[in-house]
């Protein structure tokens, strides 16, 4: 999401609690506070995007730097280049009979769209048999 448009979101929830803070009752103390807690917290998030946007511009100048840096020949990059690898998804573990069964289920799958193709066929060869007469 662009950091524009999530400084709207967030300044819209700020308003929104801080609405909704107006409007509770003045005897439910907790619930105001914890709502206020919220209210803030949202402000810090806020400001935390805000200052995270007007660094990018300097995020993308690094990036065309690195670019540039692995692009000529001559000089090493290997620190500028360097990333982290990418995370691996865990697979499931299953069991051989849970393997098999999935196995069979596609082999069944497959028998049966076999079955439905080799029949169309059929049925189209029969109508242009008969129309051929």
């Amino acid at each position: 999401m662009k950091a524009k448009k999530a400084l709207k979101r967030l300044a819209k929830i700020e308003t929104l609690i801080s609405d909704l803070t107006e409007r509770y009752s003045k005897g439910a103390l907790q619930i105001r506070e914890a709502l206020q807690d919220a209210k803030t917290a949202f402000g810090r998030v806020k400001e935390a995007v805000s200052l995270q946007a007007s660094s990018g511009t300097v995020k993308k100048g690094a990036l065309a730097r690195k670019k540039n840096a692995a692009k000529k020949p001559g000089k090493s990059s290997t620190a500028l280049t360097a990333s982290a690898p990418a995370p691996k998804t865990k697979r499931p573990n299953f069991s051989a009979a849970q393997r098999e069964a999935a196995a069979e289920r596609m082999r069944q799958r497959w028998a049966a769209k076999k079955q439905a193709v080799t029949e169309a066929a059929a049925q189209i060869r029969t109508e242009a048999a008969a129309m051929g007469k």
